[in-house]
């Protein structure tokens, strides 16, 4: 699957959030309900312009953010244990 097939960044929807192409659904919306506990089933129903590939596409193109580092933070090491 290619994630840009669903996915789109246009600055005049948004401001150039990435977004579920034919939507104002952002990527960071829909993984935010996810992390606060939505099924894709819940997400489904309470979007009916959504689909299972554009959830799909959502998870690859996270992944892909992760292998280019574009998602890293800095954390501090851990603290030594005395």
């Amino acid at each position: 699957m290619n994630w840009r097939d669903h996915i789109i960044s246009d600055p005049d929807v948004l401001l150039g959030k990435p977004t579920i192409k034919g939507t104002r659904l952002s990527v960071e919306f829909l993984l935010e309900r996810l992390a606060n506990g939505w099924t894709e089933e819940m997400l489904l129903e309470n979007a009916p312009r959504l689909t299972r590939a554009d959830l799909q596409a959502v998870y690859m193109f996270l992944n892909e953010c992760m292998k280019d580092g574009l998602l890293y933070l800095q954390f501090p090491p851990p603290a030594k244990v005395a």
